[in-house]
């Protein structure tokens, strides 16, 4: 345990840490976008950044925010103007970004060998100066990901409706492409830059599992992707593993082991309204829909109802209730509540 009180070890998980949390935060707006290999393509422009930092002896961390973020408003001008789709945008920048990168990286002597470590992931070895710029550039993610949680999601759910209310659609999508460029290059040192699509989108699945809300989801895929990092490097300490990878594949075996009780979370939800809600008409001098009023006739309800009994059912609650005769019927063992 002494290991992990050692000042790299403590700088690995305060940087783990904060990219567990920014990651899938931008992640859940990706998804949304339904962009969940942009952070892929990001990462790819991002090896161009990093060879041109290297080459020119500058700081290949700043140069990667740079190019990222450029890759990324040139992702979303292809994209918005039509002159190809999302997928096409980030395939463009894909293949671009990491033939560039090779190119650059080839007329910087040993930069092949430095590249590896923003490729896959060196963690155990970010400087102290580094860890601060990855949480400043975390906490910058992070407030501008919930302060403008409204706008972000109603843009990255439905651009028409979005427009149609006000909001400046294009300056929200271009702020999610910037907001991804920026966790990317956060991210880097971390999981790599070939792996940081993966806790960006992993984290999200696992928590769309059990929550229903956008707000619920996001702050699930956040303390997923926060055990997941911490977790990963944690592993490493112990274990001669690559810290990048061990995070992924420990961010996968939370999926996996989490699959189970998300089926039957889903199926639970299901069983509540067991079949499509129906509009009926109401009946005069009845109750409205969902009034909580009702009365308990004590008779005994001869007819049994089910999905195929040919009463409408409209979930009331806890249960279900059934338009008979007029009245809505909920069976209650030998009586039924009428409302």
């Amino acid at each position: 345990m002494s290991l992990l009180l050692e000042p790299f070890m403590l700088r690995a998980l305060l940087a783990a840490a904060v990219t567990g949390l920014a990651a899938p935060a931008v992640g859940t707006y990706l998804v949304q976008r339904r962009l969940s290999l942009m952070g892929d393509g990001i990462g790819h422009v991002c090896v161009t950044g990093v060879a041109l930092g290297l080459l020119t002896g500058t700081s290949p961390t700043l140069a990667a925010v740079i190019v990222a973020i450029l890759g990324a408003l040139l992702i979303e001008l292809i994209r918005s103007t039509g002159k190809a789709t999302g997928d096409v945008a980030l395939a463009l920048l894909f293949y671009g970004g990491i033939a560039g990168g090779l190119v650059l990286v080839s007329f910087a002597g040993n930069g092949v060998f430095a590249l590896q470590q923003y490729l896959f992931g060196s963690i155990t070895t970010i400087s102290p100066s580094a860890v601060a710029v990855s949480v400043a550039l975390a906490v910058v993610v992070l407030v501008l990901t919930f302060a403008l949680l409204p706008q972000l999601f109603s843009v990255a759910n439905d651009e028409d409706y979005a427009r149609t209310t006000g909001l400046s659609v294009r300056f929200y999508n271009v702020l999610i492409s910037v907001l991804a460029a920026v966790t990317v290059s956060v991210a880097m040192r971390t999981v790599g830059l070939l792996l940081v699509s993966a806790l960006m989108i992993i984290p999200v699945a696992t928590a769309q599992q059990f929550s229903r809300g956008f707000r619920t989801t996001m702050l699930g895929a956040m303390a997923a992707g926060l055990v997941a990092a911490v977790g990963g490097v944690g592993v490493t300490a112990f274990a001669n593993m690559p810290p990048g990878a061990t995070i992924v594949l420990v961010s996968l075996a939370g999926f996996a082991l989490t699959a189970p009780l998300g089926l039957v979370v889903q199926h639970r939800r299901r069983a509540l309204v067991p079949f499509p809600v129906q509009e009926v008409a109401p009946v005069p001098g009845s109750p409205l829909p969902g009034s909580s009023e009702h009365d308990e006739v004590d008779e005994p309800h001869r007819h049994e109802h089910g999905p195929r009994c040919g009463h409408p059912a409209i979930e009331h609650g806890d249960h279900v209730d059934y338009i008979h005769h007029g009245h809505r019927h909920a069976p209650h063992g030998e009586h039924y509540d009428e409302h």
